[in-house]
């Protein structure tokens, strides 16, 4: 019974700790599919974690709290497509400044805003009749006792499946990911296609990181994500530029902090560096194997010059 227990709170807790990769996740891999690396992922997190939480600091309003994340998101998704797309800058050089802006940015405004971290209430559990209350196998608690974001999270997955496998757009996104000078060819506007996915990415990554502030942990402070961005950017990796993949990835990286929190609140003697840094360690194992057998987007980090 009290393994039961035991496995049921994890994988609850992996479920729900999916939810910031897998927003931050879907919305780089669509950027990557079109051709456009953003390494500035984290900072756009932070500073969407930081928008959205203030807004609900002084509101109250968790609506008004998502609109922060996905104004914020909106922005800096766009400045990093006019530094990436139009300006051409190396992708990656640029991707570290944006993190950098990103970290130092959210930092001052709640050193200067907030100071000290105060929680705030966040998104509340939604219950299912019926289905909350199952307790075979802890299904109710799995799937059926998670926050509104959660949900949104993984409805993502299939949706951005269908975008880009089923639709006109997703179709112009992989052929410019791909070949571009082709798609430019067959009347496709690469600029355009490449600024949409990236300011999307965008707004999801600013919504991975309200995921955490107003729905995950009710707070903020300094440097919350803690490299979270940079394993979303490596399950695009992993999950070899597909949804689906991205999805295995997300539970898996989940699941290990599930377990590693689960591992130190149980006080198992285990050094506790060691159950901290196992997340890191699994991203490094598996990039290593993906690597091996990943065939990126040929256009990926390269910027397109009509008639080049």
């Amino acid at each position: 019974m009290i393994e039961q227990i035991f496995a049921a709170s994890v994988f609850a807790a992996a479920v729900r700790l999916a939810t910031p990769y897998l927003f931050a996740s879907l919305g780089e891999m669509l950027g990557q599919r079109s051709g456009v690396l953003n390494l500035g992922v984290e900072g756009i997190m932070l500073m969407g974690a930081f928008f959205s939480y203030y807004a609900v600091l002084l509101t109250g309003s968790l609506a008004l709290g998502v609109a922060a994340a996905l104004l914020v998101g909106l922005i800096m998704g766009l400045a990093t497509a006019f530094i990436s797309v139009t300006l051409k800058a190396q992708q990656g050089i640029s991707g570290i400044g944006m993190y950098l802006f990103g970290l130092g940015m959210s930092e001052l405004l709640f050193n200067k805003l907030v100071g000290t971290p105060q929680t705030v209430s966040g998104f509340p559990r939604l219950h299912f009749p019926v289905l909350s209350d199952i307790q075979f196998l802890g299904i109710g608690q799995i799937f059926f006792q998670h926050n509104l974001l959660v949900y949104v999270a993984f409805a993502m997955v299939p949706i951005m499946a269908f975008v880009l496998n089923r639709t006109p757009f997703g179709l112009a996104v992989r052929a410019v990911g791909q070949t571009p000078e082709a798609a430019d060819a067959m009347g496709v506007s690469v600029t355009r296609v490449r600024y949409i996915t990236v300011t999307v990415g965008g707004l999801m990554s600013a919504m991975a990181g309200a995921s955490l502030s107003i729905a995950l942990l009710d707070v903020f402070q300094q440097n919350l994500t803690s490299g979270l961005g940079f394993i979303a950017v490596a399950l695009v990796y992993f999950g070899r530029w597909k949804p689906y993949g991205v999805l295995a990835g997300a539970l898996l990286f989940s699941f290990v902090n599930a377990l590693q929190l689960q591992v130190s609140a149980l006080d198992f003697n285990i050094p506790s560096e060691f159950a901290v840094m196992a997340p890191y360690v699994i991203t490094i194992i598996a990039l290593v194997f993906a690597s091996k057998q990943t065939e990126k987007p040929t256009a990926l980090t390269k910027p397109f010059e009509r008639g080049g």
